[in-house]
């Protein structure tokens, strides 16, 4: 195992701009996102159950928060998380979570397909992954080409998001399909302009409707969930009602010691002679 990724000071090599990330949420419009995104999780995590629940990347901001399951802990290499470790070397059992939440970890790491193996290996069957990211279809997709041919011509670097990788959602769904998972619900949100003023976003709220309703994959963002599928497995559990039924059918005879038996019903109808 690479231990350089777990020393201090490693989080810009493996996880991007992640501080930066951070720090452009508490922008107005990082808060706009962030605040659609919080309630978006929320939804897409509230009906999972199981034992553990993971959150990877950007430990500041609880994305988990709606979940029910006891034992939820955050995994990066920012401070604040509960785990310090890289999301493509994740320090867990194979099979051992039942959820895990990705704001935007895909995005802003160098091998998002090493996060996504990790994420399988540890998922149990049947373990769900939330997934966030920005669209490639959108307004701020053109935003930050733009960013991007101003750095090209002598222009300062990009900050956070606009130097992140944006991954379109159909690309991210063959990833998914590949490896196993299957996409089973998501949504698009954010329809206004990337306005770095509150006045101005606040006055484009009606774009969230009338987006929703006439071209929703042009959003900002999306949120997705996918579910990690093992075919050919059939889950066994105990067959309590052939259980009980036989429980019932047992019946308890004196003997001529004093001591009683169980026996079936059906014994003891045919030791009756059918009667």
């Amino acid at each position: 195992m690479d231990r350089q990724s777990f020393l201090p000071g490693s989080a810009t090599k493996y996880n991007g701009e992640r501080s930066s990330l951070a720090d452009w949420f508490g922008t107005p419009e990082g808060r706009y996102v962030l605040d659609w995104e919080r309630a978006q999780f929320g939804r897409a995590t509230e009906d999972v159950f199981g034992f553990r629940a993971a959150q990877v990347g950007l430990p500041g901001f609880d994305v988990l928060r709606e979940n029910r399951i006891s034992y939820r802990f955050s995994v990066a290499l920012e401070s604040g998380a509960s785990v310090a470790a890289d999301p493509i070397q994740l320090p867990f059992d194979a099979q051992s979570l039942d959820l895990l939440a990705l704001p935007h970890a895909l995005e802003t790491h160098n091998e998002p397909h090493r996060i996504l193996r990790e994420v399988v290996r540890v998922l149990r069957p049947e373990g769900q992954v939330v997934i966030s990211g920005f669209n490639t279809l959108s307004l701020w997709r053109l935003w930050q080409t733009g960013w991007r041919l101003r750095q090209g011509f002598g222009g300062r670097r990009a900050p956070a998001p606009w130097d992140a990788s944006f991954i379109g959602l159909f690309k991210l769904r063959d990833w998914l399909r590949l490896l196993g998972l299957e996409l089973n619900g998501g949504r698009f949100g954010c329809y206004a302009p990337p306005f770095r003023n509150q006045t101005w976003l606040e006055r484009c709220g009606f774009l969230e409707p009338t987006g929703e309703r006439w071209w929703p994959v042009a959003g900002a963002v999306y949120v997705v969930r996918a579910v990690k599928r093992v075919h050919g497995m059939r889950l066994i559990t105990p067959d309590w009602r052939r259980e009980r039924a036989r429980r019932r059918a047992l019946a308890a005879l004196p003997q001529r010691n004093g001591q009683a038996t169980r026996v079936s019903s059906d014994h003891r109808r045919s030791s009756d002679g059918g009667r």
